[in-house]
């Protein structure tokens, strides 16, 4: 890192020196037989895609009037065809973005109850092969605490899935307090998916709001949980972030900074910005080129790195090709296939079984 960054302060430095050195050896132990496994055949692990979209019929109908493009073709038999043919045992399913908050609690809610509706019917109709993280009608939180209930107690969810922004909030602020309790008393997990924020749409001319804003969305709401205190202040929720942290690899550095320079820190990071983000998970769907999958290891160890690919938007085999193509030592190939995810939802080892 650039020390004119950082003004001499041998407490500041020393931070430095170990974030240096924790981020090396998040990666190189993994790397360092990478020549001996080349191409290995990893097809038969049983993949748990932590990414994985469903789109209710009703649901698609109507969200169309917010959502910008045509939506891809999909059916859950679709699903579990392009699963059979990339060794995918069971797929964590949750709502396309923008998720049920359409402007009006009233049909947040009925989208929410029949989205998961739907995920479960799923779920019974393929038995083992579909897993549920339920959606929620944020902002509104006692519709989501209601929703909470239900999915757990009702439908038996195996997570929370939730948007990365609602408006002009993301997940750190104060008025999701209540949603973080209850889910930080379950220990939840509770998977976060981006979208296109009402502050950045169509400011590039030609680009499309998405190939930019959802990276950058994702890290903002890491920024948000990080230094509001929420991931301090909530730490049994586990906390699982779309396509590699977004941008937050690349910003380290920054974030390390800005926490030197926070006067009220150890209340909100008392623990250590690099501590919080070495507990959260991160997917590797549209991060699983050797860029991004570099530089998460940098940030992060194997063991909070989770299989998913972004199906029905990205075709399974970009996940499988680009992870077998990177360099990794078998053992941590499988941790990220399947092992990091049994984990975190345990009764998929009973119902999971591998597909070959």
């Amino acid at each position: 890192m650039n020390s004119n960054l950082h003004p001499p302060c041998p407490p500041r430095r020393r931070f430095l020196g170990q974030l240096t050195a924790v981020g090396a050896g998040a990666l190189l132990p993994a790397l360092e037989s990478a020549a001996q496994v080349p191409g290995a055949d990893l097809t038969k692990v049983g993949r748990i895609d932590i990414h994985h979209h469903l789109l209710p019929p009703s649901y698609m109908t109507t969200s169309a009037r917010v959502r910008a493009g045509p939506s891809p073709k999909w059916s859950p038999a679709m699903s579990i065809e392009e699963m059979d043919k990339n060794g995918i045992a069971t797929a964590m399913v949750s709502l396309v973005q923008p998720g049920p908050w359409l402007g009006e609690a009233t049909e947040a809610r009925r989208l929410a109850r029949e989205s998961n509706d739907y995920a479960a019917r799923m779920a019974s109709d393929y038995p083992g092969r579909f897993g549920i993280l339920a959606a929620l009608p944020l902002p509104d939180s006692e519709g989501s605490l209601r929703e909470i209930e239900y999915s757990y107690g009702t439908l038996k969810a195996d997570g929370i899935a939730v948007m990365t922004s609602y408006g002009d909030k993301w997940l750190g602020d104060p008025t999701f307090a209540p949603v973080w309790e209850e889910l930080n008393r379950r220990k939840a997990v509770v998977y976060t998916h981006p979208l296109v924020p009402e502050c950045c749409r169509n400011l590039v001319p030609d680009v499309t709001a998405s190939t930019i804003e959802f990276a950058t969305d994702t890290t903002r709401t890491i920024a948000s949980l990080l230094f509001s205190g929420t991931a301090a202040r909530y730490p049994d929720i586990r906390f699982v972030h779309s396509h590699g942290g977004g941008t937050t690899p690349f910003l380290l550095s920054r974030f390390v900074r800005l926490e030197a320079e926070m006067k009220n820190r150890e209340q909100r990071l008392p623990q250590g910005v690099l501590q919080e983000l070495q507990k959260f998970y991160y997917d590797t769907a549209q991060a699983n080129h050797p860029g991004a999958l570099s530089a998460l290891l940098r940030m992060a160890t194997t063991t909070q790195v989770l299989f998913g690919t972004d199906y029905p938007f990205r075709p399974a085999d970009e996940a499988t090709r680009g992870l077998r193509e990177f360099p990794l030592r078998p053992r941590y190939h499988r941790a990220i296939n399947r092992e990091n995810a049994l984990k975190l939802f345990p009764r998929l080892a009973a119902v999971s079984g591998k597909q070959s």
